[in-house]
């Protein structure tokens, strides 16, 4: 009976993987890679450190800043040039693409409504 006992944890500790329940450590290197895969990322398109923190608030400092240095020796050695981003810093912090394209044109941002009445004035009747 005291050899089942610990044969019988041994089997439900396992099951925990089986059942998708992960364990600390699983999250925290997940967190670490994730990290490592942003902050390189950010130096290949050439971004500042300070500006990948700034767009990545929840991910992990140090291993942004990990992924950005070793991004950062590899282009070095390689002589790899930035690759400019696709998309705009401010459409990440919230604004949308057709708000970019609004202000690049000039374009006023007011309701259709108010457009089409600065558009055309009304007739007065007398």
């Amino acid at each position: 009976m005291k050899r089942l006992v610990p044969l019988l944890l041994i089997t439900l500790l396992a099951g925990c993987d089986l059942l998708g329940i992960e364990s600390p450590e699983k999250v925290a290197a997940s967190r670490e890679a994730d990290g490592k895969a942003i902050g390189g990322a950010c130096r290949h398109a050439g971004r500042a450190i300070e500006d990948c923190y700034a767009l990545n608030r929840k991910a992990d400092r140090a291993a942004v800043f990990a992924g950005w240095r070793e991004m950062n020796d590899y282009m070095r050695e390689n002589k790899i040039e930035e690759v400019a981003p696709q998309v705009a810093a401010s459409n990440a912090a919230g604004k949308s693409p057709a708000d970019d394209a609004a202000a690049e044109h000039g374009e006023d941002k007011a309701p259709a409504k108010n457009r089409d009445a600065k558009a055309k004035p009304k007739a007065r009747e007398s």
